[in-house]
């Protein structure tokens, strides 16, 4: 199923940031948050082929899970709506604490998407095939989506990100939430390149995770690695420290960071950059996987 344009600005843009604070370093900003209104940064580039997979495959409906507020589930939900599909939005916790639905869940449903909700114990187990069998006998066939959107497919449709920078670099940076996206990046990454994905959540497990999603899309890489210093207290954390920092980045640069994700990702590289971290002259390219209006910056 060939997918007709969703208002997608691509190949994203590429800009430069001139800042003092960088030194001897050169950053440069792949603006993915500007690829689409609804279906921003990464969400659009570990969606695409899923989409097309589904098609192919005749299926009607598109079932994927998150949070009350998740980002995902609001692109799961514009690009169905945009490509005539049904889509289920299986949502962590009880309904009756999401009444009155938050702006999140209101958005997926204005864009046709029924949620229904499960208890979170059972959706720890949400990709058994115990739960998942459930969901068939409950909602008839559908095509499952992972959480966060993270797949085989995911990967190679993140593979396309390195293709469309035509500026020679020499690491490239984006934020991680689920892997997907790092694992794609640094599966497209030309020779010599290396990647750093800056993990938004407390621990080491997204290694374990990049590994097993480059092996099952047989993309197996060595030229990455996770960054886990700058989750600044864990996922969905915003210090006041984040907060000045991407504030003064918005009042330098005229960027809007989203917080979750992004700016962690910039705060660690420009903290980086001051410690030495990085050799004089690199090149380092930062991919802005969302934007601050929507909170779409998960990887």
């Amino acid at each position: 199923m060939p997918l007709e344009p969703l208002r997608l600005q691509l190949p994203s843009p590429l800009v430069e940031v001139d800042d003092e604070r960088l030194g001897d370093v050169r950053l440069l900003l792949k603006r993915d948050d500007l690829i689409s209104p609804e279906v921003p940064g990464n969400k659009w580039r570990k969606l695409r082929l899923n989409l097309e997979h589904a098609g192919e495959l005749g299926y009607h409906t598109l079932l994927t899970f998150g949070g009350a507020y998740s980002n995902h589930l609001r692109a799961v939900a514009a690009a169905g709506a945009q490509y005539k599909l049904d889509t289920i939005g299986v949502v962590r916790g009880d309904e009756l604490a999401a009444k009155p639905r938050n702006w999140s869940l209101a958005y997926c449903e204005q864009r046709g998407m029924r949620l229904v909700f499960m208890d979170r114990q059972t959706y720890r187990e949400k990709h058994s095939t115990e739960v998942v069998d459930r969901l068939h006998s409950e909602h008839g066939d559908f095509f499952l989506i992972p959480e966060g959107g993270s797949n085989a497919l995911a990967v190679r449709g993140a593979m396309d990100v390195p293709g469309e920078i035509t500026a020679p670099y020499d690491v490239i940076c984006c934020p991680a939430g689920t892997g997907g996206t790092l694992a794609g990046i640094a599966a497209g990454a030309p020779p010599g390149v290396h990647a750093i994905g800056f993990s938004a959540l407390k621990g080491d497990f997204l290694t374990d995770e990049v590994q097993r999603l480059q092996a099952e899309a047989g993309l197996t890489t060595a030229n990455w690695r996770v960054e886990t210093r700058y989750h600044f207290g864990g996922f969905a954390k915003h210090p006041p420290q984040l907060h000045v920092f991407a504030t003064d980045f918005e009042a330098r640069h005229g960027v809007r960071l989203e917080l979750t994700y992004v700016a962690k990702m910039l705060a660690g590289i420009y903290e980086m950059a001051a410690n030495g971290e990085f050799s004089p002259g690199t090149t380092l390219v930062a991919v802005i996987t969302g934007p601050a209006e929507s909170g779409a910056g998960g990887t």
